[in-house]
Parts: C-alpha cells; structure tokens; sequence
C-alpha cells in the first residue's frame, strides 16, 4: 500500500484500510458492494486479526471477492460457503474465518448449507449481502425479491401466489439455537453505515469470543439491475426493502450482550 505522508500541522483521521487491496473494481458504479467490503476490513484491521483471516468467497457478483481483501481467501462452489467455512474453521481453529454471500448464493442455492451451519453453532461468521434480485447474471428474480418488484424473469412484477413471499432470512437464521448473533443492517445512509460496521464488529468478536455462529445481514442495492440511478436505488430501497425487511437484532445472545456491554 502507498505511503501517505501527512503534514506535521495535521492528523490523520481516516486511512486506507490495510485488509483490502488497490486494485480496480469490478463492480457497478454505484454498487453498494465496495462500502461493505470497507467495512469489513475496517473491522479486521482494528481487531488485529488480518493476518488469521481467511475469507469464502461465494458465486455471484462477490465472486471475486478474494481480488479486494488483502487476506487468505477460497473459491466456494455456488452456495457451499458455509461448508468449506466449516471445514477450514475446523482444521484451522485459530483462523478467522467469514463467508461473503448474496442473497442468490445464501438464500436460494445455499439455504441447505446457511441453516445448518448455523444449527451447528460452527465458530464462523457470515456477511449477507441482500439486494433482492440476481445481480451478476442478469436481474433475474432472487429470493428475497419483494413482492410485485419487477426483475426480468418477472416483468409483471412477483405474484406471490405464484412465486411465494420474499424469505426473511435473519428472522430464520435468529430463531435457531446455534446461532448467537443475527442482525439486519443496511448501507443506504452514514447512520446505517455506522451502524452496519458496529455489527459486523460484533459478529467477529463472537466468532473470537468462540461464543457460536454470527450472521449479518446488510441490504444492499442494485442500481444497475433495477435500472435507477445509484442516487434513486438508495430512495428506493429506503422507501421499499426496510418495510419488508426490518432493521434491527434478530437475535443477541446473552454471552453476546454481555461482550457488547463491556
């Protein structure tokens, strides 16, 4: 990373985090992806645990998740990060392990592997990034696409009598018993940014704590599939998605509270 040199008349109060790589982007302009990832490695750096980490990336639009951390990272196949997280967390229990997954890899292909890894209780934390809709391969209808949101496979909008309701995942997840912490959080604003990183920090402490299975659900947006601009995507999610995905814990384990009110 570039050295910044900073005049002897001035602090330095904000940094390049040293858990992501400079390298270009993929992602959309304006795709919400980039803030999380910053989040996550703002937390890894202020835990001191960079250099134990080792990341999962998923398939879908964070498939090359691992370009962006500068930490260890695996190549899951669609849906089975919870699987090889659980497998590397076991044979390496020292290491920091976080799977990274979109609502098509979690909640659909992979709610096999999300619900049972999380029954376990298996010492590893889970970034869920929700943007209700299929972003990497063409804005397809998702799982947890709201109901009459229109997407290309449903261009007269979801019928959930056809289709089924949106899943609720951190509502599914909390009502687990190996699951300590699962929380909703959204990137939309600054306060929900803060917000989001205080729980990210608080599901990797769980996970250091070896407290059990912590999960962080974060919507997301996806301007360029929902065909707005970034600006109106932030509206619009704030305006729609909240209403059906409600903010706030789903579920806070009383060892967890007990580490949040030290």
């Amino acid at each position: 990373m570039a050295t910044v040199e900073i005049p002897q008349n001035m602090e330095l109060v904000y940094d390049y985090p040293q858990s992501l790589t400079e390298v270009d982007t993929h992602y959309c302009p304006g795709c919400t992806h980039g803030t999380i990832h910053r989040l996550v490695a703002e937390v890894l750096d202020e835990l001191g645990v960079q250099d134990r980490t080792i990341g999962i990336a998923p398939v879908g639009c964070s498939v090359l998740a691992y370009k962006y951390f500068a930490t260890d990272f695996a190549e899951a196949a669609h849906g089975r990060a919870p699987a090889m997280a659980t497998g590397l967390k076991r044979v390496n229990p020292d290491a920091v392990v976080f799977t990274y997954q979109g609502d098509g890899d979690l909640a659909a292909i992979g709610t096999a592997e999300i619900v049972h890894a999380a029954n376990r209780g298996e010492l590893i934390t889970t970034v869920f990034v929700n943007n209700a809709i299929y972003g990497m391969t063409g804005g397809q209808m998702a799982p947890t696409t709201l109901p009459d949101q229109v997407t290309t496979s449903s261009p007269t909008g979801r019928d959930v009598k056809t289709a089924g309701y949106p899943i609720r995942m951190a509502e599914l997840i909390g009502g687990l018993p190996g699951a300590v912490y699962v929380t909703r959080q959204a990137v939309f604003d600054v306060r929900g940014i803060r917000r989001t990183k205080r729980a990210i920090k608080t599901a990797f402490r769980a996970q250091l704590e070896g407290l059990g299975f912590a999960m962080v659900e974060v919507l997301s947006t996806c301007n360029t599939n929902w065909g707005m601009s970034p600006q109106e995507a932030l509206e619009w999610a704030k305006e729609h998605m909240v209403d059906y995905f409600p903010l706030g814990d789903t579920k806070v384990s009383d060892s967890v509270r007990a580490l949040t009110e030290e």
